[in-house]
């Protein structure tokens, strides 16, 4: 399965997805570990998102005794890339300026934030 063919991920997959890109590689109860402790989520859920996400392609498996060791199967920034340019494409039609403005207006750029992407745009 190439990165474009990727199917999307449920909020739940994408916090443990990010969890194993966390810990690299993971056994089911190594993921439930890392959960928040407000997070109540069963082991039973934990192992049929890992699936999931396996059967997506962003994750694979290995067995080590009777445990499986999930590990990425794709990269942070790929799918990242593919979801933030996939998120324009759909709200904004590939126009980055009114997700910019609108993260300016809302606070979550501050002036570091700006003067750090000045640097970013005078090297390319």
């Amino acid at each position: 399965m190439t990165k474009r063919q990727l199917q999307a991920m449920s909020p739940a997959e994408t916090e443990i997805l990010r969890l194993v890109w966390q810990l690299e590689q993971a056994t089911v109860q190594q993921v439930c570990d890392k959960l928040p402790p407000k997070r109540d989520i069963a082991y039973k859920t934990v192992q049929t998102l890992l699936r999931r996400l396996e059967e997506k392609g962003y994750l694979k498996h290995k067995t080590k005794g009777k445990a499986y060791v999930f590990c990425p199967a794709i990269k942070r920034e790929d799918v990242v890339k593919r979801t933030v340019l996939d998120f324009l494409d759909r709200l904004f039609a590939g126009d980055p300026r009114p997700l910019m403005q609108f993260l300016a207006q809302d606070g979550r750029i501050d002036a570091d934030d700006i003067e750090r992407l000045r640097e970013l745009i005078d090297k390319q």
